[in-house]
């Protein structure tokens, strides 16, 4: 098939690359100069686990391009996947804006297309949104009709970040969101032979799920956490008492988010629960524990904070601050307001992240960390060994590898934090104390 995908961030790249992959024509478009010029560069835009490699392969192979012209995307497909951005407003709405923006450029495009198209939300939505926005926005900028030249669907992604290539060829389920039917045959080809469950509905359903899910695991995340913070001031080991809990799979239905930890970040799960506790205000619906999920969260932050300052040392290194390990998203990452927090509290910090660079970040990426810690880059050091060299307290984000040789290089007077439960602590030299355990 021949696809156009706008939106090369994390999920339109992934997208665009596994969908090569799999023997369709795809035709990436952007805004960004910089992220079209790396696609055709063989290069990802983003980091993610075998994105680079298979981006480069694809390229190569001539299966895969980028434009910035949504003309030359449009006229070159018969199928387009919207995966453009769709931020939190101040009061936790979602912006729309961009997707409105590609709808219109898009049914532009379709005035003088003759062959009928599928337009398809890959973003996350909220019900209504395709009906409400999408439909008026594409039938007024082309001046034809829904279902006659064009159809449209809610194809919602269930990729999560730093597994998001095996998530595509191996998901739980695809569901598909659409009222035509040559859009919905288009995606069923699509997507022939993933495993998982196909499941074709309704458009306002297809929309909706990816909130339930994102919902789900927030609550998850929030709820792994109080109960690690009850167990911590027990003296019991929370992932002792968590295997106990995740024995019983009738009922507590799966391990996934549940581990305790840091607080959740990203860009998705804080920005849904936001959005779906703003869609119940907007209803006169009472929707008291999604209402608690992100107060709670910031407590997690809080509880952190305190944690670190508890210790009565001003020198602290941290050990990655992107949102989760493997990747270089720092949108909402917990860890850089955990950052700006301590900074304001008086202590100097030094920061190392081998996925996080500045002279690749480009888009959302950059605007969030530029915006929410512009002084950043000033903490950012260039190894391990400068955060050991610098820190009395070391905080530890992630698993990485690289973090977890942190421990052969402590020395006796130093503090070592771990919200990852590195796997090697025993041979910690200096003290340890792990968030919840």
């Amino acid at each position: 098939m021949k696809i156009s995908i706008f939106g090369l961030g994390y999920v339109g790249t992934v997208c665009a690359a596994c969908m090569a992959e799999r023997g369709h024509e795809v035709i990436g478009c952007d805004v960004s100069e910089s992220k079209v010029a790396l696609i055709n560069a063989g290069q990802s835009p983003i980091i993610e686990k075998d994105i680079g490699e298979l981006v480069a392969a694809k390229v190569a192979a001539g299966s895969l391009r980028a434009t910035a012209s949504t003309e030359e995307a449009i006229m070159g497909s018969d199928l387009s996947l919207l995966c453009v951005g769709t931020p939190s407003r101040p009061n936790g709405s979602l912006d729309l804006s961009a997707v409105e923006a590609v709808a219109r450029q898009i049914g532009a495009v379709l005035a003088t297309k003759d062959s009928y198209h599928s337009v398809v939300i890959r973003s996350t939505v909220l019900p209504g949104t395709l009906a409400d926005l999408v439909v008026p926005a594409l039938e007024e900028a082309s001046g034809k009709k829904l279902g006659v030249a064009f159809g449209v669907a809610s194809n919602p992604e269930f990729m999560r970040e730093g597994s998001a290539v095996a998530d595509f060829n191996n998901p739980a389920k695809t569901v598909i969101g659409a009222e035509d039917e040559t859009t919905r045959k288009r995606l069923l080809e699509l997507y022939d032979g993933l495993p998982g469950q196909t499941i074709v509905t309704e458009p306002r359903l297809a929309e909706l799920v990816k909130y339930t899910d994102n919902t789900w695991h927030a609550l998850k995340v929030a709820f792994g956490n109080e109960i690690g913070n009850v167990c911590k001031a027990a003296g019991v080991d929370s992932h002792e008492l968590m295997k106990v809990f995740f024995a019983d799979t009738k009922l507590n239905i799966s391990s996934a988010y549940l581990l305790p930890g840091f607080a959740f970040g990203g860009s998705c799960l804080p920005k849904d629960v936001r959005a779906i506790n703003a869609y119940a205000v907007q209803h006169d619906v009472e929707a008291p524990l999604l209402k608690s999920l992100m107060p709670s969260n910031k407590q997690q932050i809080e509880r952190a904070l305190q944690w670190v300052l508890g210790h009565g040392k001003r020198n602290v290194g941290f050990l990655g601050f992107s949102f989760k390990a493997g990747t270089d998203d720092l949108r909402e990452s917990p860890y850089l307001e955990l950052i700006e927090r301590l900074l304001g509290k008086g202590c100097d910090i030094r920061i190392f992240d081998q996925n996080v660079s500045l002279a690749k970040l480009v888009g959302a990426n950059r605007a969030y960390l530029m915006n929410a810690i512009p002084h950043v880059t000033q903490l950012m050091v260039p190894s391990v060994d400068d955060v050991v060299k610098h820190a009395d307290i070391l905080v530890a984000t992630s698993r990485s590898p690289e973090y977890e040789a942190v421990v052969e290089k402590m020395r006796p007077d130093q503090v070592l934090l771990d919200m990852a439960r590195l796997p090697n602590i025993e041979r910690v030299a200096g003290t340890y104390d792990g968030i919840n355990w």
